[in-house]
């Protein structure tokens, strides 16, 4: 296979810290490579040094030649102009952009996106433009569920090589071949995906406790057999002496983290009363131009709440949240907040640190004292040790910046918790036992997310937002299955929409999961005719003396163009017909 880009005793050094030292790997044509590590130890940066953006202190970097890479920042910078200009006109970039959930804003300034449309937009880019190597940084953050099953099967489909930094372990399992574990500056290597790298980092961490346990008792041995020599014996071993000891006394390297995340203090106790609904509606807006976005929303949270909230992206979860933490305000409906209710929101979107302050400034807050044994504990608890506790915000990656944003939240001890995807930018492991934190944590959870492992692991009940109103969904998997397929059980109430085509002449509508399945087919038999005319190009440049060969291939080249403007049109009927 093609070698893509190889890395030889790579170091890269970030102020006083190394992030990973000697660090060697090789993607060729048809890996699959999956990047994890806790937060900060340099994922992104070992994805920027593998893209070219970025030089390392040490070592070689080597990649093959006229490849191209596409790759997406975790926080990219989009070029002034429309979402149109951005992704290109092919109808790759429309199917992208229609996949993501950005068809509707193709026209818009670049300028006016929030942070997750424009990581929808430069994902779209990327997948639209060809490419040899494909190096993604964090891409299913912002991406509703169904998106994030149109890129699995995507990058399924890719036949390059794929470089993937991402917490979603679901995604991982299922397109990752290899994994590359970053853990204090060291790199190792896991044949396999997301499983594949537990059961390693298991062996990994086992094998390392049997050798401590067997080097002491070698030690203990010698220190016994050095302690009983003769007295005239003694100055001689005295430094085996020392050099025993050390090893009795002193202790391994500890883990990177420790297992659990304790709370100092109590949960204030909830009542029976936590948060009711009642007809909630809320609209941006107002008039004839006003956008519903919760409508006649019915609720009632128990005090062990664990209810999980589904639906696509722009369908109203944030909303819904914001009302029920009190940021927003309903329109019509009441909402009662029962009298012991103390609330944490984890907003999706990172909130402002005052960048001149210390983390250990931050946790003991405006009138506290940075420092005292119970900040120091707690901050060691979220990882934050050592030198971190001294950082200041802005030399923090993004997941550490998270982090530090969930410690904050837990550090005021609610009862309820609004997590708003609270998966974006944290680090496996941070999620793992976030995960453990919430199955004993006494408090009622509300959590909005679109990773499936989360889900499952922290929530008993799920309910689908779609048209600003909420319903019970039995699984993930049947609500999946349920958004292109028709339903089992007889047929769906008509949308609005669908109703007024029914009311005019002409064939009868498509169902969703047919044009789903004819789009898919248009696309597939787009790719092999643009694969045709790609070969049909080099053929007339390698034959441009041959007259005769020159006029053949100019036939057929015209034949296979008018296919594909036709295939082209057909997909956009059809992707316009799925709205």
């Amino acid at each position: 296979m093609a070698v893509l880009v190889d890395l030889e005793g790579v170091s890269v050094r970030h102020g006083d810290r190394t992030l990973f030292d000697g660090l060697s790997m090789t993607v060729t044509d048809g890996d699959r490579v999956g990047v994890v590590g806790i937060n900060g130890t340099g994922k992104s940066t070992l994805l920027r040094v593998l893209a070219g953006v970025d030089q390392p202190d040490e070592g070689d970097v080597r990649r093959g030649r006229a490849i191209r890479v596409g790759y997406l920042e975790q926080d990219p910078a989009l070029p002034q102009g429309s979402v149109r200009a951005t992704v290109g006109e092919s109808w790759e970039a429309a199917a992208a952009l229609q996949r993501l959930g950005m068809a509707e804003a193709s026209g818009l300034d670049v300028a006016t996106l929030s942070g997750g449309q424009a990581k929808r937009v430069a994902l779209a880019g990327i997948l639209a433009r060809p490419a040899e190597l494909l190096i993604l940084d964090e891409p299913t953050n912002h991406l509703d569920l169904r998106a994030i099953a149109w890129l699995e099967q995507w990058l399924l489909a890719f036949r390059g090589g794929l470089v993937l930094v991402t917490h979603d372990r679901h995604l991982l399992d299922r397109v990752t071949t290899r994994m590359i574990e970053i853990d204090r500056g060291r790199a190792y290597g896991h044949d396999g995906g997301y499983s594949a790298y537990l059961a390693g980092q298991a062996e990994r961490e086992g094998q390392a406790a049997s050798a401590e346990s067997t080097r002491r008792n070698l030690a203990r041995r010698e220190l016994v057999w050095l302690r009983r020599g003769a007295p005239a014996r003694t100055r001689k071993p005295k430094a085996r002496i020392d050099a025993a000891t050390r090893i009795v006394t002193g202790r391994a390297e500890a883990a990177a983290r420790s297992a659990e995340i304790e709370m100092g203090g109590s949960t204030p106790r909830l009542g029976d009363k936590v948060i009711e609904c009642e007809a909630v509606s809320y609209s941006f807006g107002t008039g004839e131009g006003a956008d519903l976005v919760v409508s006649g929303v019915d609720l009632i949270l128990g005090p062990r709440e664990r209810l999980g909230l589904v639906g696509p992206n722009g369908c109203g979860k944030s909303t819904l949240l914001d009302l029920l933490a009190g940021r927003k305000a309903p329109a019509a409906g009441t909402i009662e907040v029962g009298p012991t209710v103390v609330t944490g929101y984890y907003d999706q979107n990172a909130i402002e640190l005052d960048e001149a302050a210390r983390v250990r400034e931050l946790v003991a807050g405006p009138t506290g004292v940075p420092g005292t044994p119970a900040d120091v504990a707690l901050m060691d608890r979220f990882w934050f040790t050592g030198a971190l506790q001294f950082a200041r915000p802005s030399t923090l990656s993004g997941g550490e910046r998270r982090r530090l944003q969930l410690l904050l939240l837990l550090a005021t001890r609610p009862n309820v918790l609004l997590l708003d995807e609270p998966t974006n930018d944290l680090d496996l492991d941070t999620l793992r036992i976030l995960e453990d934190f919430l199955e004993d944590w006494p408090g009622a959870l509300v959590v909005v997310s679109h990773d499936r492992t989360f889900l499952q692991r922290t929530t008993e009940r799920l309910m689908s937002m779609q048209d600003g109103g909420l319903s019970e969904i039995a699984s993930l998997d049947t609500w999946l299955a349920r958004i292109d397929e028709p339903a089992l059980d007889g047929p769906r109430a008509p949308s609005k929409r669908a109703a007024k085509v029914r009311t005019t002449e002409g064939p009868r509508p498509r169902s969703a999961s047919t044009i789903g399945r004819q789009l898919r087919e248009a696309e597939k038999e787009m790719e092999r005719l643009g694969r045709q005319r790609d070969e049909l190009h080099e053929a007339l440049v390698a034959s441009a003396s041959d007259h005769l060969v020159l006029a053949s291939l100019g036939r057929q080249l015209t034949e296979v163009q008018g296919r594909l403007n036709e295939a082209e049109n057909r997909w956009l009927a059809l992707a316009e017909a799925e709205r």
